[in-house]
């Protein structure tokens, strides 16, 4: 029995460890954008490099397993979830964080996921509701409140991000309800969507500003990595390595670590300190996706 427990708790740690792992990815991903977006690059720009890396690991994937599991999906519903998390969805983001500090982001983007999943299920599906999905629910809406209305009397564009980043909350729910209602695999969704977002990317630098003249190889290729090879490609392989080992409700603890680690990096990094009230709000919002999944754990 032993030397079966062994390679088991191993497992068990290297799926903690791919969780934290996916943390910093995403934390680094939202300050390294904001950084660039202060400097040189544009919205645009970040959302290209994004794809323009994540091509480079799925494309050689897509050539290699063919086209049929993309035929099969079709290209109308691969349009559609293509607009939503495609090319639109990181540029509404880094549009945002133009706007609003990257730990609003770390902040809004997965507390509204988890507020409009919520409706959007209902609404569809007609998901049943435990107590503490409510309680959980009633937590994540006034930490939105709080965080909104903050932003809302401060000088500045902050509260157009905090609206973008609302935004695309839901967006992605509605990806996640149409992935649910199609039966789509998820490995070929990302694939569809990355491919349609590479194909858009010519479009995208004839029409929109683009700050790449004025940026060194050394920022662009920075941003290469992590939006493309970090956070469009590691990130969600470490994530769907900690759900098989660890399964879906205690994999989705790592989730509401991540407006914690974007705060944290951005006051070292960015030297943005959120204000008692956003750190009210984000503890709230963090509360709010902790407790559903501790129930269910």
């Amino acid at each position: 029995m032993r030397p079966a427990a062994e390679p088991e708790s191993r497992n068990t740690k290297l799926a903690i460890i791919a969780g934290l792992m996916m943390v910093i990815i995403t934390a680094i991903q939202f300050v390294a954008a904001r950084f660039s977006l202060r400097e040189h690059l544009t919205a645009s720009d970040i959302a290209s490099l994004r794809f323009a890396g994540a091509g480079v690991i799925f494309l050689p994937i897509i050539w290699r397993t063919g086209l049929a599991k993309l035929k099969a999906l079709g290209w109308r519903r691969a349009s559609i979830l293509t607009l939503l998390v495609g090319l639109p969805y990181p540029l509404i983001i880094n549009w945002g964080l133009s706007y609003a500090p990257a730990a609003h982001a770390a902040a809004l983007c997965p507390a509204s996921i988890v507020f409009f999943s919520f409706v959007l299920s209902r609404i569809v599906f007609k998901d049943g509701v435990s107590n503490a999905r409510l309680v959980g629910i009633a937590a994540t809406i006034v930490g939105l409140l709080i965080f909104v209305l903050h932003s809302g009397i401060e000088i500045g564009d902050t509260l157009s991000g905090d609206l973008l980043f609302s935004g695309s909350g839901i967006m992605f729910s509605a990806y996640a309800v149409l992935v649910r209602r199609w039966a789509v695999d998820p490995v070929t969704a990302t694939a569809a969507i990355v491919l349609l977002s590479c194909l858009l990317l010519p479009f995208l630098h004839i029409f929109a500003t683009s700050g790449l003249n004025a940026a060194s190889a050394a920022e662009i290729g920075a941003q290469i990595v992590i939006q493309g090879f970090l956070a469009g490609a590691a990130a969600m392989f470490l994530y769907t390595y900690a759900v098989r080992r660890l399964g879906p409700q205690i994999a989705s603890l790592f989730m509401p670590c991540v407006p914690v680690a974007t705060a944290l990096t951005g006051m070292i990094v960015l030297g943005e300190i959120p204000a008692p009230a956003q750190l009210l709000a984000i503890t709230i919002m963090t509360a709010g996706m902790i407790l559903p999944a501790l129930q269910r754990s």
